[in-house]
């Protein structure tokens, strides 16, 4: 890596080549882009295809591309073709990290997988996310956000309870694989200051998938009981969920008696907090029904954003339901430095807020170039 100058980035200096594309990848090198790193972004000749995932679009470039592209370079090249293979190794000479998602044994095919790489740059952290890795009985099939949501048991989950089995309504899995596949190549490049070698990074939907599995895994471990679908309900805590107000749902998030007591207090109804079906969580769970019909009809005088403002300020978690647009346009969300505007370009802002060297925005997503070698 580079010297790091000042305020420029915690990973200024950081060379990343991102041969990734649709999401997993791309997102992980936002992640690294934000805050400083030098990523060259090389696609296809045909480019990324979520160039193409739209309406809406900006200009040429679908938003889907937009939103996870920001502060890179870009090139097309033909990995393919002998001539993309050699310019690549170029490239990798004094990088510190590539990143790339295709179906394992591509670019071992053409001589650039990772033990091809780590003899000729040792250095090199080889960062790979796929769909289940290599080998095992998945092993190098492809894989995709949905599928990896109903294979892992995400969708059985999600869902009303008397319902069918669920997408989450974002890539959730793609996203998370993205963010762990950060957190590696940041574990990987500290590990490399004492020993100086590079790694490989096996990050994969499947694995990240499982990961998200919390409470149902250790409910399922230690009760041996299927989890089930309970609609927006907590399988574990009560009241946490949504519940009808007279203007529309607000989600209660009461994780303790305290809370139950200080909420039983702003609804006018302490004696709630004292009757004995909802006196601990574990009561309040075993009567879960009740305790929302209660609740329910206490609400009905309320409006959702004035009560979850009372109460979020009387330490009770609460929030109304808002929509996408709602939440863009939100205080906080302009105060936390949450949404981007350059030009055009509007974007999400990184969550991730260091004090000495912030994310910036630097650079705009990259147009698609001509094939390296050609005007």
């Amino acid at each position: 890596m580079a010297p790091t100058l000042p305020n420029a980035g915690a990973l200024a200096g950081c060379k990343v080549i991102d041969l990734s594309r649709v999401l997993g990848g791309p997102y992980c090198t936002q992640i690294l882009a934000d805050h400083g790193a030098d990523v060259l972004k090389i696609e296809p000749p045909g480019g990324d295809e979520t160039r193409g995932w739209g309406p809406p679009f900006l200009g040429e470039t679908a938003s889907y591309f937009i939103g996870v592209n920001r502060n890179k370079d870009g090139m097309t090249l033909d990995l393919s073709q002998p001539a993309g293979q050699e310019l690549l190794r170029h490239l990798l000479a004094d990088a510190d990290v590539l990143v790339e998602n295709f179906k394992p044994g591509t670019l071992e095919k053409w001589g650039l997988g990772y033990q091809d790489l780590k003899q000729a740059f040792p250095a090199l952290i080889h960062c790979r996310v796929s769909g289940f890795g290599s080998d095992g009985p998945l092993g190098g099939l492809p894989g995709y956000d949905a599928c990896a949501q109903a294979m892992c048991g995400l969708m059985s989950v999600n869902g009303e309870a008397d319902g069918e089995a669920t997408r989450v309504g974002l890539p959730v899995v793609d996203m998370v694989t993205g963010l762990n596949a950060a957190v590696a190549i940041l574990l990987a490049l500290n590990e490399r200051v004492r020993s100086e070698l590079g790694q490989f990074l096996d990050i994969t939907l499947y694995d990240c998938a499982l990961s998200l599995l919390h409470p149902h895994a250790p409910n399922y471990f230690y009760s041996g009981k299927a989890p089930q679908r309970s609609g927006n309900a907590h399988p574990n805590i009560a009241p946490y969920e949504t519940l009808p107000t007279a203007s529309g749902p607000i989600f209660l998030a009461v994780g303790n008696n305290r809370q139950f007591a200080m909420l039983a207090q702003a609804l006018d109804a302490p004696a709630l907090a004292q009757d004995a079906r909802y006196a601990t969580n574990a009561d309040r769970l075993r009567n879960r029904p009740a305790l929302r019909e209660d609740l329910t009809a206490l609400l009905a005088r309320h409006d959702a954003a004035a009560l979850s403002d009372r109460l979020l300020r009387a330490g009770v978690p609460a929030a109304a339901v808002q929509t996408v647009e709602q939440a863009l346009a939100h205080p906080h969300t302009a105060h936390r430095g949450m949404v981007l505007e350059q030009g055009d370009y509007k974007g999400v802002g990184s969550p991730i807020k260091l004090s000495r060297t912030p994310a910036t925005l630097r650079k705009l997503p990259p147009s698609l170039a001509p094939p390296a070698g050609q005007p």
